[in-house]
């Protein structure tokens, strides 16, 4: 039987394509190429989670949102300083667990993504 091996890509729409790209190019530093995406390479011991959610979790932020991204950062704590310092919205709980830290913020198109700093060594 053949077998999903991994996460190959994470495609969105937007009600403004340039401009949303523009904003995760200024706010997050993804060069955005040509073709309008960016590609990114495996690091050493990285992983790429994939999980289904119950229909009605606020997790997302609204419950309208039908997936959410979750980019892996090295300093939690300086991206959401960064993120603050640009005026971009910004969720004040960060979450401390076994899997390391998590934090959120929302796009230019009020799309609520979930940074993530892993555990040290990971």
């Amino acid at each position: 039987m053949q077998r999903v091996t991994g996460i190959g890509g994470v495609f969105m729409r937007a009600r403004d394509a340039a401009a949303l790209r523009d904003w995760y190019r200024d706010h997050l530093g993804i060069d955005v190429s040509a073709w309008g995406g960016h590609r990114f390479f495996w690091q050493a011991g990285g992983s790429t989670a994939w999980s289904v959610f119950e229909a009605d979790s606020d997790y997302f932020g609204s419950t309208e949102q039908p997936f959410m991204l979750n980019f892996r950062v090295d300093d939690l704590d300086a991206m959401l300083a960064q993120l603050r310092a640009a005026g971009v919205k910004v969720v004040d709980e960060v979450e401390d667990g076994e899997f390391g830290r998590f934090g959120w913020a929302y796009d230019a198109e009020d799309n609520r993504i979930e940074l993530w700093q892993p555990p040290f060594g990971q």
